[in-house]
């Protein structure tokens, strides 16, 4: 245990100092701290590689991290599952995997996540017929508000899709189980060309590849293609655009990119169709306002609808743009300016990064929100595990379904 220690995030935008890390080694010390601080009427976080925008992990209470819950407790190659503790990183699971022939479906380009964390946040990766990484959860274990130790499956998929993107709030993950498929290489290829350009021909490119997004850059006004096909399905020459950078490699080495330079950052989810008008006002009023002072590309990506209740993806394709700021420079003005042209196209915010959004707003944009909260109540029917920012994004839920059953 290490007490008063300051906790700082990777960009450096989220400070604060638990009145303690704890470290636990097993499933029954994590308990025993559920159950201490449940006593006791203190909250607890769960905090992976701390790679977040948002203050999700924030307390004043008590901090735990799952740097001791490492490796692969089982797999399956006939059922392409394997089971891992949750304190692993991306890219420590992608290195292992590819060990015993296994590889994940999707994965974006950080790879220093935790795996619990980046499926806990909805966090993705880019292609139309690719779910986000939540999806890949079918079951583990975890430990309760109450400081029960449970295990999780597909059998109950109520529970499963309330588990998929719940931020910590429904218990500690200790182990997870994946739905994988065979290791397998990817041919990436990187194109320059203007937006215009691009913009008439992003339909064709999102559906003719297994992954595309694009990077556009407000001071060029030019864009940055990247389109990632297994090696046996490599497309043709994109005839617009001129080819800058191509390799071939194991999903792990070649979706991830390096990144030296730190930033903050907002994205939100849109509904497919909406993606390229809302990125068009957002050029719009970056060139106009922002240009100068703002030289960070912005990310358009595609993920496939799914049904986790929290997913900023549930129910819709969608679109996903990402705005992003130097660390250590004021950002607020930048995003708060372009965060309401979002909005008005029914955005979802990314739960792990910067956005203003209360319950209020954020319940509308929701359909299964009431489902979700039945369910983390059922869990942690106290609010162990709801820090003052976590009720911030719930709390009218909460007082307005005070006298509900189950809230009892």
């Amino acid at each position: 245990m290490t007490k008063k220690e300051n906790w700082v995030n990777w960009s450096g935008s989220i400070k604060f100092s638990p009145a303690s890390i704890e470290k636990p080694e097993t499933e029954e010390q994590i308990a025993l701290l559920v159950q201490r601080a449940h006593q006791a009427g203190r909250k607890i976080r769960v905090v992976g590689a701390g790679h977040s925008s948002s203050p999700l992990v924030a307390t004043k209470d008590t901090l735990v991290s799952l740097e001791n819950f490492k490796g692969v407790h089982q797999y399956d190659l006939k059922s392409k599952t394997a089971t891992l503790g949750a304190g692993m990183t991306v890219d420590e699971v992608n290195e292992d995997l590819l060990d015993i022939g296994l590889a994940v479906l999707n994965t974006g380009d950080v790879d220093v996540q935790t795996m619990a964390g980046a499926i806990s946040t909805g966090t993705h990766g880019s292609g139309i017929k690719l779910k986000n990484l939540s999806s890949m959860l079918i079951g583990g274990r975890l430990v309760t508000g109450t400081g029960q130790i449970k295990d999780f499956t597909a059998d109950s998929m109520d529970l499963l899709n309330s588990l998929r993107v719940s931020m910590g709030t429904c218990g500690i993950f200790t182990s997870i189980t994946l739905q994988l498929e065979e290791a397998y290489q990817l041919y990436r290829r990187e194109w320059c060309c203007h937006t215009d350009i691009a913009l008439k021909h992003v339909d064709e490119l999102i559906q003719g590849n297994r992954n595309f997004d694009f990077y556009w850059y407000p001071r060029s006004d030019e864009v940055k293609l990247r389109t990632l096909n297994r090696c046996e399905h490599t497309m043709d020459a994109i005839p617009y655009a001129k080819q800058v950078e191509e390799k071939a490699g194991w999903v792990g080495e070649i979706l991830p990119k390096s990144r030296q330079l730190k930033f903050d950052e907002m994205e939100y989810a849109l509904p497919y169709e909406a993606g390229p008008l809302c990125f068009q006002e957002i050029r719009k009023r970056m060139k106009e306002k922002h240009r100068e002072t703002v030289g960070w590309r912005v990310l358009y990506r595609t993920v496939k609808a799914d049904e986790a209740y929290l997913s900023p993806a549930f129910g819709r394709d969608t679109v996903t743009i990402s705005l992003h700021h130097n660390a250590g420079l004021p950002f607020w003005r930048f995003f708060q300016d372009i965060e309401p042209i979002f909005q008005a196209y029914a955005g979802r915010p990314h739960w792990g990064k910067k956005y203003t959004m209360r319950a209020a707003e954020l319940q509308a944009l929701y359909p299964k929100w009431e489902q979700f909260h039945q369910v983390r109540r059922q869990l942690d029917p106290e609010g162990v595990f709801l820090s003052p920012f976590m009720q911030a994004i719930f709390e009218q839920h909460e007082h307005r379904k005070q006298n509900n059953v189950y809230a009892r």
